[in-house]
């Protein structure tokens, strides 16, 4: 996540770290229009996928300080396209190098308040994979509250993601990946993820 960002005083789905019902906050309706109008944000994050020779990819999955597991995601900068937010936060909360984006997932979106404010948060997921022979290992961004990073089974990722919009975009990656063959390879200009 980048310095700008407050996600160690939200928990992943974006829910205010005092909250305690565990719900998001619903959008605004007619029954509740004085609501204040909301601020948009906008995130980006990333699917990632590891590839190994005749076994089954494994999807690399991050832990929040709340026990809740999701993907990689963080503010998109101004000025700065999802594509290449979504690989910065990517090595930003992993430690990850050498992925290549392989296409746009979808898009998810919630509400929550943050400071007594609505917010409207829109994150678009991308599908990344490491190249072959890169190193697996992983260093979570700590300060930014990522308690664990680890790789584990499609079936595995769809138990432990901690929200059912998440669990969706790991069903939309995982088909992606059936037909990776034919999905264009584009790596970062740099050769690899932005530093």
């Amino acid at each position: 996540m980048s310095p700008r960002g407050s996600k160690g005083r939200r928990n992943r789905q974006g829910h205010d770290a005092d909250s305690t019902s565990g719900n998001p906050t619903p959008p605004p309706t007619a029954d509740n229009a004085a609501a204040p109008s909301a601020r948009e944000e906008h995130s980006a994050g990333g699917v990632v996928v590891r590839i190994g020779h005749g076994t089954a990819p494994l999807f690399l999955l991050i832990r929040d300080s709340y026990e809740n597991w999701g993907f990689p995601k963080g503010h998109v900068e101004s000025g700065e396209n999802a594509d290449r937010a979504a690989l910065r936060e990517v090595t930003e909360e992993t430690g990850l190098t050498h992925l290549a984006l392989r296409g746009r997932i979808d898009s998810i979106d919630w509400w929550f308040r943050f400071r007594g404010r609505l917010v409207h948060k829109i994150c678009d997921f991308f599908l990344m994979t490491l190249d072959p022979g890169a190193p697996a290992e992983t260093r979570p961004q700590r300060t930014e509250g990522i308690t664990a990073c680890e790789w584990v089974s499609y079936e595995e990722a769809h138990q432990r993601i901690s929200y059912a919009n998440a669990r969706g975009v790991l069903v939309r990656a995982h088909a992606m990946m059936s037909n990776a063959a034919a999905m264009p390879r584009t790596p970062h200009p740099d050769g690899g993820c932005p530093r």
